[in-house]
């Protein structure tokens, strides 16, 4: 019993600090800030790239409509891409030194145009500080979804999966600014898969949406 008691009084003191400390330091409340700008109806222009090829360079433009269900969910209703194509120095080179035909496999693979549907998930919304001067609200969001790609070719309609990343950047309730980088993995053939990436900025105008 004596060997009880004092342990008992070895702890008190240790027991009333940590009560004092507790009581100088509550400890801290941690609260995270609602989002300023939500989306709902957004209707995206953009203008991009298609920077992989070897043969040629696309100069894209892009029209989407996207269905935002909250803040983090959204559905990419559709979007059409068309390509302007511009010919590499190595094609024409191919085909003047080498007379390599117009009609080879990989020339004929080049895009036309692209539509396609797309998930999207936004897990991250943020706001930084430009500067010192200006916050900048912005997200992260990821996408997949499928496309229906015509290449040149005359049967040339081809199935591709489509896996991306987004960030985009809140200049106001009604008009956000974006990045997109996607690639399309297009099934060419039986035994072929040709990659098609899209570097894209573009304007997105929201409609619908509450503060």
């Amino acid at each position: 019993m004596r060997y009880i008691l004092l342990t008992l009084l070895c702890l008190v003191p240790g027991l009333a600090r940590a009560q004092a400390e507790e009581l100088e330091n509550p400890g801290t409340v941690s609260a995270v800030q609602d989002r300023l700008y939500r989306m709902h109806h957004e209707l995206s222009l953009g203008v991009g790239v298609l920077p992989a090829d070897a043969y040629y360079k696309g100069l894209i433009g892009t029209v989407g409509y996207t269905y935002h269900f909250s803040d983090s969910f959204a559905w990419q209703v559709g979007r059409g891409t068309y390509s302007y194509n511009v010919q590499t120095s190595l094609r024409r080179q191919l085909e003047r030194d080498f007379d390599v035909s117009p009609t080879n496999t990989a020339f004929e693979d080049q895009v036309q145009w692209m539509v396609g549907s797309d998930l999207v998930w936004s897990p991250l919304y943020g706001k930084s500080s430009f500067l010192n001067t200006n916050v900048v609200h912005f997200e992260v969001s990821l996408l997949a979804g499928g496309t229906v790609v015509k290449v040149e070719r005359s049967d040339g309609f081809r199935p591709a999966i489509n896996l991306g990343v987004g960030l985009r950047v809140f200049s106001s309730r009604n008009v956000s600014f974006r990045l997109d980088v996607t690639n399309n993995t297009v099934f060419a053939g039986a035994s072929r898969i040709v990659n098609v990436p899209t570097v894209q900025l573009g304007t997105a105008f929201n409609f619908g949406a509450t503060e």
